[in-house]
């Protein structure tokens, strides 16, 4: 039988793997947290990402990447997989916290839980599609792999 982690708050265990932890990132720039960066990359208008960028709380970062006033890039939904993708990479590569947590989770299954997602976490009920659980899996394996 598996293991199964489950995580969603940040000051909760295994609140590291929430895109809304305090640990900034740098992908071509200095971002606040992972969840900043996600949002940002929703926009090609650079007013837009800089003042995702630049807002003080993940939360209002996923505010105003939700904010649909402002126009959503064409391809949003075709990249937005590879963006966490990258957002989870940063992450875990410059910070040796996160990367430690990650790898001590073993093989367990890693599942964001809550009601408010079913993309990203498992919907509350297990129904959601879970990939963030899955793009933090597939990160550990490519350390694992890579011998980290």
């Amino acid at each position: 039988m598996t293991t199964t982690i489950k995580f969603y708050s940040v000051n909760a265990p295994y609140g590291c793997f929430s895109n809304f932890s305090r640990h900034p990132v740098f992908i071509g720039t200095a971002w606040p947290t992972t969840e900043h960066y996600f949002q940002g990359q929703k926009f090609t208008d650079a007013a837009c990402v800089r003042k995702i960028r630049k807002t003080p709380s993940p939360m209002q970062a996923a505010k105003l990447g939700r904010n649909r006033a402002w126009p959503l890039r064409a391809d949003w939904n075709k990249i937005k997989d590879d963006v966490m993708r990258t957002a989870i990479r940063a992450k875990v590569a410059q910070h040796s916290d996160v990367r430690e947590t990650l790898l001590s989770t073993g093989n367990a299954m890693i599942v964001e839980h809550t009601s408010n997602d079913s993309y990203w976490a498992d919907g509350g009920d297990g129904s959601g599609l879970n990939m963030l659980g899955k793009i933090l899996m597939e990160v550990r394996d490519e350390l694992i792999r890579e011998g980290s």
